[in-house]
């Protein structure tokens, strides 16, 4: 029994020991890391980042009726260019029964008072010519009736304008002709003939009738999150880039930062606006979606190398890269960085264009620690 358990352990102890010597000599076998190498280039760098927003007019000025009805007549429509005066709309006047009444009962009352004072000038005329009135009395006589007939003008003028909109002798001045404020573009115009349309006054925006803006002044709003916002700076150069016209981009200049961030999602953002340079080869309609490119820093054709080369001393927390000294053979060297833009950074010193860097790999060389 004893010889047995003997034999047994025994074997044991071989099949280890013929199993050790076979891991050894798989890993004898195994082939050396062959580390790859980059040569340093010369990149143009940006850094940049990024917002998000939509290509608008500078100015745009919305149209809106002084009287309420329905529109009669529509002169433009979308894209056309109009100058300040020129006849966008005409509207037909719908009265208001109670205010049409009220008119024609004052015209009535003008009547009445005009009727008086001409019978009282015939007397007084009468009176005058005997010489039983003085002419200062008949003057004022005079001038009451004058002041009659021009109130019953007035509510004449008054009922016409309720019920149309205009009245005779007020030519181009007529509240049913919408003329345009400003010189430009129409953007749109949401009304139709037919649409019934509300006059613009204290308690009413009113309905807009056209929108008109100057397209050669164009800018970029968009929005960027707190995290960015302490980056930028007015003035600094914008890119932007429009989804609709590819393979384009269109500088602008950063010149409005709101002071006041809103929360959208969870995430306060920052209001920015960009003043468009004039494109006179290229049309930009308003309203299309956008993205602007913040040129925070820029660095052309200087010595660079990809990102991923650079290594940190764990103590100092300097940069360093481990340049080839002979076949498969490194050498640490300090390097000083500049500007990145996430992919290739900026060598200011420690590197030479011959240099070759060694491609590591943090996992590995973490295991072989």
């Amino acid at each position: 029994m004893k010889k047995s358990v003997t034999r047994i352990i025994l074997v044991f102890i071989l099949v280890l020991f013929v199993g050790a010597m076979y891991y050894l000599y798989q890993k004898n076998a195994e082939d050396p890391i062959v580390y790859e190498t980059e040569k340093v280039s010369k990149q143009n760098i940006v850094k940049k980042t990024v917002a998000t927003g939509s290509i608008l007019p500078l100015e745009e000025v919305l149209i809106k009726p002084n009287i309420s009805g329905v529109i009669e007549e529509v002169f433009v429509e979308g894209g056309d260019y109009v100058k300040s005066g020129d006849l966008l709309c005409r509207i037909k006047v719908v009265p208001n029964l109670s205010a049409l009444n009220d008119a024609k009962n004052r015209i009535d009352e003008a009547k009445i008072a005009l009727e008086d004072q001409l019978r009282t000038l015939d007397r007084q005329k009468k009176l005058f010519s005997k010489g039983v009135i003085s002419e200062a009395d008949m003057q004022r006589v005079q001038v009451a009736y004058d002041q009659s007939k021009q109130a019953y003008n007035a509510a004449n003028k008054r009922y016409d304008i309720i019920k149309t909109g205009t009245t005779k002798g007020f030519g181009n001045a007529a509240n049913t002709q919408i003329r345009a404020t400003v010189s430009g573009m129409v953007l749109e115009v949401p009304v139709e003939v037919g649409n019934q349309v509300i006059e613009s006054n204290n308690f009413n925006e009113g309905t807009t009738i056209a929108a008109i803006a100057d397209v050669e002044k164009m800018i970029f709003e968009g929005k960027v999150d707190e995290s960015e916002v302490g980056k930028i700076k007015e003035n600094l150069p914008l890119e932007i880039t429009v989804g609709a016209i590819e393979n384009k981009k269109f500088d602008a200049v950063l010149d409005y930062i709101a002071p006041k961030g809103k929360e959208e999602n969870g995430a306060i953002q920052f209001e920015i606006k960009g003043t468009l340079k004039k494109q006179d080869s290229v049309f930009i309609r308003a309203g299309l979606s956008a993205n602007a490119s913040i040129i925070l820093a820029k660095a052309d054709s200087v010595l660079a190398i990809n990102e991923a080369l650079v290594q940190f001393d764990k103590k100092t927390k300097e940069p360093f890269v481990e340049i080839e000294v002979g076949d498969q053979k490194f050498e640490r060297r300090a390097i000083k960085l500049g500007v990145s833009d996430g992919i290739f950074v900026e060598i200011q010193s420690g590197l030479s264009e011959e240099d070759e860097i060694k491609v590591w790999n943090r996992l590995e060389d973490e295991e072989e620690n």
